[in-house]
Order: C-alpha cells, then sequence, then structure tokens
C-alpha cells in the first residue's frame, strides 16, 4: 500500500487545519478566522483500501513576538524534516506575498516533494484570477504539484489526495487502522474550548488564552471532563466569564456538544478560568499546558 507523511506548512489563517479536518473526514483540529489557532504539531491518520497517509498539522509560521511563538515556529519548521511531502499553503483570495516568500525559502532545500496548494478558491470570485496566480508562482520553485483547492467546501480534496498517493512509495501501513491520531482525547476536548472560545471573543489575541483538561473521567454511559482556561490579565478573564457568568456558560455550551459529538457519549463538562501572568514568556508553563515536551 501507499503510506507516508505529509507536513502542512503555511503562514496563519491559511486553512491547514481546516484541510485537516477535510482530508479527514472528521473534525479532529480546531479552526477559527484568528490568526495563531494552532500551537500544537497534530497528526490526523487517514486511512483507505490502499494506502495510509500521516498528515502533519503545524503551527502557521510568522514572525515571533513571545516565547511561545518562537516555539511554535520551531515545531512548524522541525515538521518539514523526516516526511515524504510537503502541502504549503497558500491564501489564494490574497495571493502570494512576502511571508509565503519566506516560508518558501525555509522549506525549498528539502528534497522532497513540495505541493503548492491555492487554497480558498471559493473566495475568488473571478476565477481567471486564479490562472494568473499560477502563473505568477509557477516559476519560483520546482513545485511537484500546483493545486487550488477550498478546504472548506472539499473542492479538489480528493484530486489532491490522487495527488499525494501518486508521490508515496509503496509499503506497509505505520500505525493500525483503528488509530486516529497522535494527541491524546484530553487535549482534543480541551482544544474544543479554546475554538468556542475564539469563536466568542475573537477580537482578543488568541495566545493569551490557552486550556487544558484537569480531570477526565469516563464510564460507560458519560464522560465528566474539568478544564482550566488559563489567561494572562484578569481583564481577558472577565471578558471570558461574561456578565453573571454568561460568556462562560455559552462556551461551555458549544463545547460540550463538539466533545459529544466526537466522543458519541454524553459529556457533563466544568470549565474554570484562572490568570497566569506572563505566561506566554515563562516555559515552566509549556510542559504543564501541553505546549513543550519535557524533554525539549
Amino acid at each position: 500500500m501507499k503510506c507516508g507523511f505529509v507536513s502542512l506548512v503555511g503562514r496563519p489563517n491559511v486553512g491547514k487545519s481546516t484541510l485537516l479536518n477535510s482530508l479527514l473526514g472528521m473534525k479532529l483540529a480546531i479552526t477559527s478566522d484568528v490568526s495563531g489557532t494552532t500551537r500544537n504539531v497534530i497528526q490526523g491518520i487517514y486511512n483507505d483500501d490502499d494506502s495510509q497517509i500521516i498528515f502533519v498539522d503545524t503551527p502557521g509560521i510568522h514572525k515571533p513576538n513571545h516565547k511561545i511563538e518562537n516555539l511554535m515556529n520551531k515545531k512548524a519548521y522541525n515538521n518539514t524534516e523526516g516526511v515524504d511531502i510537503i502541502l504549503f499553503l497558500i491564501d489564494a483570495a490574497s495571493g502570494f506575498g512576502r511571508g509565503d516568500q519566506f516560508i518558501l525559502d525555509k522549506i525549498k532545500d528539502r528534497e522532497i516533494p513540495v505541493f503548492l496548494l491555492l487554497n480558498k478558491i471559493d473566495q475568488v470570485k473571478d476565477k481567471t484570477k486564479l490562472l494568473e496566480q499560477i502563473n505568477e508562482v509557477k516559476d519560483l520553485y520546482n513545485f511537484a504539484e500546483i493545486i487550488p483547492i477550498s478546504a472548506k467546501s472539499k473542492n479538489n480534496i480528493d484530486e489532491l489526495l490522487k495527488s499525494i498517493k501518486s508521490h508515496l512509495n509503496e509499503m506497509d501501513s505505520i500505525y493500525s487502522e483503528d488509530e486516529l491520531t497522535n494527541v491524546t482525547t484530553r487535549f482534543i476536548m480541551a482544544e474544543f474550548v479554546r475554538e468556542k472560545i475564539l469563536e466568542l471573543t475573537h477580537d482578543e489575541i488568541p495566545h493569551t488564552v490557552t486550556c487544558y483538561v484537569e480531570n477526565y473521567e469516563e464510564n460507560k454511559k458519560c464522560v465528566h471532563i474539568q478544564v482550566l482556561v488559563v489567561v494572562d490579565r484578569d481583564n481577558v478573564k472577565k471578558i471570558i466569564i461574561g456578565k453573571g457568568g454568561s460568556m462562560l456558560k455559552e462556551i461551555g455550551t458549544r463545547a460540550r456538544a463538539d466533545m459529544e459529538a466526537f466522543l458519541g457519549k454524553k459529556v457533563y463538562l466544568e470549565t474554570f478560568v484562572k490568570t497566569l501572568k506572563n505566561w506566554r514568556d515563562q516555559e515552566k508553563y509549556f510542559v504543564e499546558l501541553g505546549l513543550q515536551d519535557e524533554d525539549e
């Protein structure tokens, strides 16, 4: 069977996590219109009758302002090494820019196929502009494939999968068919809460908020989950809690719906908010919050 690792890279908010979910046919990575939503490297495992593809979703590469953002960039760069294919996403609606060129300069020395994916073509009304963009970028690098897609509407996703398989080698599968991802269920549950915070408080800087599961208890009928929301300022804490706890209640209601869909069980969710000042610049919190491995 065709098997291998495929890394998704690009600037923040180009649709990498949306593409991962579309390729897998399930919600694994959280998505948001806010830049910098993805922090951790998430592997999603695609299986069909003749292939196993391990997709690696990485944080958006951007100019760092905090230690946590340096860590995110490092994770993204590291996960373009040792893979079989790189999917380099750009935003077709805004075109190829300096940030995209910066990333291309970082990955073009990799001796593996690089696909250039022009994502968000559903937002481009004049399709002749897509042809113009392709003509502009095709000489920037010897891309193995240049494919216009819409991760959101799943336009050209099947063609993308076919192209990926054509560039992979024949080998035995790496994971069992029932394995879906490298991240834990606890991590996914915490991310569902963070996604809803970004949806409802999208004007706030996303890196000031993180979440992790303090307690997870499961039986045959239901799951009890306690999630701690960590912020770095008391005024952000007040916004998340809302008047009379109304915002936190709405966050929990929306997150619980995703949790129940993912787990297939009734979920009892409790959420708490805590201020840890300047946690984004204090490495001692990164392991605790699941943002860094203990040996890094």
